[in-house]
């Protein structure tokens, strides 16, 4: 694998904020390029076909990581591509927020927000069962299967100082599930199309089982806005549980409450918080219709770009790294939570 090793241009004469865009820029235009081409070829696709049979956000993900086989982004890139994958791709969550109102999250119903509960907590139950079963310390069995369940590597940042995880297990947990989420995203479509969902029930399936808030977005964009809007309710109900199994492990661990404290920003993060804002907003009809398209497509062009960024982010070598049996529970646990949606999806949404 080439492997660059030039350092970032010093943009002597920039300070502040102009030295910062200058960082990033490189990262953000090579990730926008990428995106442009996955929607040119998304355009073929329609034109050719009449319907796109993979969509550019699936297209975006797969060209980054093809090009990230073949050469590994150096610290001039780096900056840029970091800013898309994460920050641009949660300024696209916390705008969807003012898409979603909140008779959306009601039309969810009691049995749903029960059934999401549920899942979680089976999920995370199983998943350690199954570390444990492969021969996983108790506290890299713990990450495994709450990354799996809740957020991927927010919910393994948040759980690993309350079950005092050892710095390598974490960084394990969080290589593999980098990788696994990515393919998790690529799946979702592919499964709902099979099983004949229509989008509530793939935003449903994405939400319950996308491991990252923001890729919700990629997973359920093929079934369309409602798919995407109702992934990420169904979604956001689930990272709401980190708090509590947070503050579950801690008590079970110590016994004392004080020590069971995670940091604020693992349990609500603040895209999450503006999302919810945005939605109440939404709600109390203080945001025009008239800003609904505009702001859809900003949302749908930063996702774009911020996929092309995750796919250059992925590592293949992290599989290695995280050892066959990390690779064996993590993708089981992912097969569990998978297998635990489309139950709840059969049982209270039926055809």
């Amino acid at each position: 694998m080439a492997t660059a090793h030039h350092s970032a241009p010093d943009h002597a004469g920039l300070t502040g904020p102009p030295q910062a865009l200058a960082r990033l820029l490189p990262g953000v235009l090579l990730s926008a390029g990428i995106g442009a081409v996955a929607y040119g070829l998304q355009l073929i696709e329609t034109s050719l076909f009449g319907h796109p049979w993979i969509e550019s956000l699936v297209l975006a993900i797969l060209m980054g990581a093809a090009l990230r086989l073949i050469w590994t982004p150096s610290s001039l890139w780096a900056p840029g591509i970091a800013f898309s994958a994460k920050t641009l791709l949660e300024v696209a969550v916390a705008l969807l927020g003012a898409t979603v109102s909140g008779a959306a999250v009601m039309a969810l119903g009691p049995v749903m927000l029960l059934a999401i509960v549920g899942v979680v907590a089976l999920a995370i139950v199983g998943g350690y069962a199954l570390g444990r079963a492969f021969g996983l310390p108790p506290a890299m069995a713990l990450l495994v299967a709450c990354g799996n369940a809740i957020c991927g590597n927010s919910a393994i940042a948040a759980v690993a100082p309350v079950i005092e995880a050892e710095g390598q297990d974490v960084a394990a947990a969080i290589g593999f599930t980098a990788v696994l989420g990515i393919l998790v995203v690529l799946l979702v479509p592919v499964v709902g199309a099979l099983m004949g969902f229509d989008a509530t029930r793939v935003g449903v399936l994405a939400g319950l089982t996308v491991y990252a808030v923001p890729q919700v977005l990629a997973a359920a964009a093929p079934a369309g806005m409602l798919a995407v809007q109702t992934g990420a309710i169904v979604k956001l109900v689930r990272v709401l549980m980190l708090g509590p199994v947070c503050l579950v492990l801690g008590l079970m661990r110590s016994g004392k409450v004080e020590s069971a404290r995670p940091k604020l920003h693992h349990m609500a993060p603040w895209f999450i918080l503006v999302f919810l804002i945005l939605m109440g907003l939404r709600s109390a009809g203080l945001i025009p219709e008239v800003v609904l398209p505009p702001l859809q497509a900003g949302v749908t062009s930063m996702t774009l770009i911020a996929m092309a960024a995750l796919g250059l982010m992925v590592d293949p070598r992290a599989v290695v790294r995280a050892g066959p049996r990390v690779a064996a529970v993590a993708a089981l646990s992912a097969l569990l939570i998978g297998a635990l949606a489309l139950v709840t999806i059969v049982l209270i949404l039926p055809a």
